[in-house]
C-alpha cells in the first residue's frame, strides 16, 4: 500500500486537477499519480541513502584515527619500537593512528598550548609532563579518570608507582588514577672505565663513601693524561635551562636527608635546619664549577649537552636520569661492554644508602578527547607484559619496566649487559622514592621554573652567595604554595 503525507496527498489532487484540464481520463490521471509517487519516493531513498552513508563515512573518520603525541627517542630504535606497536594494533583493530614525535621540551610547550586551545591529542606522553604538567592538568579536570585500566592490574605494580599517577581532581574533589605508567629510571653515573685505566686506576678503585667518589673524581680530573682537549673531572648540569640541573639537585638534596615536604604535603622550608640543608647542599653543589672541575659551558647546557660532553670525551663522568647514555652506543658492542662504566651513587654521607628519584614515565588521556575508549583500548594493549616488555627491550632499554611481570624476563637483571643490570637493583629492591609531586601537585611549579637551577645558576655565573640563592629560592617556593588553586 502506498502511503504519502499531507503534503503530498495536496499536490496529488492539484496535479489530478491540472491533468483533467489537458483531456486526460481518471483512470489515466491515477497511473500518473502512482508514477509520479513512485519516482519521489524512490528519489528521496536515495537522498537519505547519501546523507546516511555520508554520516556514516564521517563518523569513521571522526572516531576511528587516534591522535598520539610522543616524546622523540633519544634514538632511532626508540622511535621505531613505538612504530611498532602502533602498527601492531591498528592491524589487530583495523583502526588508525596519527603518531607524531616532538623534542621534551617542544612538546610540553606544545601540550600546553593545544590544551588551551580546546585541541589536545587523545594521549599525551612527555618525560617532563610526569612532573610539571600531569599534576597540575588532573587538579584542573583536564585528564581523563583511567582507574578502569588501573585497578584490574593495579597488584603488579608497586606502590611507589601507583602513588605516582594518583592525582587529585580539585573540580570532583576526589583523588583518583589520571595517568598509566609505561616505564621508569633512576639517576645513575657514567662514566669512561678506559679513561680510568689511562689515569692508573680501575673502577675497582672508586670509593664507595660519599665524599671519597667525589674527591675521586676530582683527582681523575688531575691526572688524565692531557690530550688535544681538556678533559673535565666532574659534569655536573649548571644551567637554568636544563631540566637535568633540577634533576640531579633533587638527588643530592636526599642525599644529604633535606626533605622538604612533610609526610601531609606541607612545606618545611621555614625550619632552620631545612634551610640549612639547603644551603650546604647549594654550597656543595656549585663548588666542583667554582673549583674548575666541571667545564664552563656547564652554565649553558641543555638538556642533552652532558650527554654530549660525556660522549665527545670532553668530561671524565656525569649523572644522568636514564640510560640514554649507553643506548646511543648499544650499536657499538666494544664501548657499550667495556668502555663506557655506569655507576650507582654512593652511600650517603651519613653513610646510608642511597634512596634513589625514580622517574615514573607516564601516558595520560585527555577529558576532552574525541576518542576516549579507543585511546584507552590502545593503553591497554601497550600496557600488556608482552607488549611492553617488548617494546621496551627495542627500545634499547633506555628506561626501566614498571610491570612485575616484564622485571621476570632475565634480560634486565644479566650481568652481561654492565648498565642495565646496575640501574635495574635499586627498582628491583624499592629503594626508591617520588619527587615531591607526588605529595603536593604545587611542588611541579617548583619544577616548572627549575627553581634549583635557577639557584645554582645565581652562583655560578652571577657570583650570588649559596645563603642569598637558598633564601630567594625558599620565598619564590612558599609563594608558589600559597598561591596554588
Amino acid at each position: 500500500m502506498l502511503h504519502t503525507t499531507k503534503h503530498s496527498q495536496t499536490t496529488n489532487i492539484k496535479f489530478q486537477d491540472q491533468y483533467q484540464r489537458w483531456g486526460l481520463s481518471d483512470r489515466h490521471v491515477l497511473i500518473v499519480l502512482l508514477l509520479s509517487a513512485i519516482v519521489i519516493g524512490c528519489n528521496r531513498n536515495s537522498d537519505l541513502n547519501q546523507i546516511a552513508l555520508s554520516s556514516k563515512n564521517q563518523g569513521l573518520t571522526q572516531s576511528t584515527e587516534l591522535k598520539i603525541w610522543w616524546d622523540k627517542g633519544y634514538t632511532l630504535e626508540e622511535d621505531e619500537a613505538l612504530q611498532q606497536v602502533v602498527s601492531r594494533w591498528e592491524q589487530q583493530t583495523g583502526n588508525q593512528v596519527q603518531l607524531s614525535h616532538y623534542n621534551n621540551d617542544e612538546l610540553s610547550r606544545k601540550a600546553q598550548r593545544a590544551i588551551q586551545a580546546g585541541n589536545p591529542p587523545d594521549i599525551l606522553m612527555n618525560d617532563s609532563a610526569e612532573r610539571v604538567l600531569n599534576p597540575r592538568l588532573a587538579w584542573e579536570g583536564k585528564l581523563a579518570d583511567v582507574s578502569d585500566i588501573i585497578e584490574p592490574i593495579k597488584h603488579h605494580y608497586s606502590d611507589t608507582i601507583l602513588t605516582d599517577v594518583y592525582f587529585y581532581n580539585n573540580l570532583k574533589k576526589e583523588y583518583s588514577y589520571y595517568a598509566i605508567p609505561i616505564h621508569q629510571a633512576i639517576p645513575l653515573i657514567f662514566y669512561w672505565r678506559d679513561l680510568l685505566k689511562t689515569s692508573g686506576y680501575s673502577e675497582q678503585d672508586i670509593p664507595q663513601d660519599w665524599h671519597g667518589f667525589w674527591e675521586f673524581w676530582q683527582e681523575i680530573h688531575k691526572t688524565v693524561p692531557l690530550q688535544q682537549k681538556k678533559v673535565y673531572g666532574i659534569g655536573l648540569p649548571m644551567s637554568d635551562r636544563a631540566g637535568d640541573t633540577y634533576e640531579v639537585f633533587e638527588q643530592i638534596l636526599e642525599a644529604y636527608d633535606v626533605q622538604l615536604l612533610d609526610s601531609q604535603g606541607q612545606l618545611r622550608v621555614d625550619d632552620p635546619q631545612i634551610r640549612q640543608g639547603i644551603i650546604q647542599c647549594i654550597s656543595w653543589y656549585t663548588k666542583f664549577y667554582r673549583q674548575g672541575y666541571v667545564p664552563p659551558e656547564a652554565i649553558n647546557w641543555l638538556n642533552p649537552d652532558n650527554n654530549r660532553s660525556l660522549l665527545n670525551r670532553h668530561i671524565a663522568m656525569t649523572p644522568n636520569n636514564s640510560l640514554s647514555i649507553p643506548a646511543a652506543v648499544r650499536q657499538a658492542p666494544d664501548l657499550y661492554r667495556n668502555k663506557l662504566g655506569t655507576l650507582r651513587y654512593p652511600n650517603k654521607p651519613s653513610g646510608k644508602p642511597m634512596r634513589y628519584l625514580t622517574l615514573v614515565r607516564q601516558v595520560v588521556i585527555f577529558a576532552e578527547s574525541q576518542n576516549l575508549e579507543l585511546a584507552k583500548d590502545f593503553i591497554t594493549y601497550l600496557i600488556q607484559p608482552k607488549i611492553s616488555g617488548d617494546y621496551l627491550k627495542a627500545a634499547g632499554g633506555r628506561t626501566l619496566p614498571v610491570h612485575k611481570l616484564v622485571w621476570q624476563d632475565p634480560f634486565w637483571t644479566d650481568p652481561a649487559d654492565p648498565h642495565i643490570s646496575t640501574a635495574a637493583q635499586p627498582l628491583i629492591k624499592e629503594q626508591t622514592r617520588l619527587f615531591y609531586t607526588a605529595q603536593n601537585p604545587a611542588y611541579s611549579v617548583v619544577l616548572e621554573e627549575n627553581i634549583w637551577g635557577d639557584a645554582i645558576h645565581k652562583v655560578v655565573a652571577d657570583g650570588v652567595s649559596p645563603e642569598q640563592a637558598a633564601d630567594e629560592a625558599i620565598a619564590r617556593i612558599k609563594q608558589i604554595f600559597a598561591e596554588w588553586k
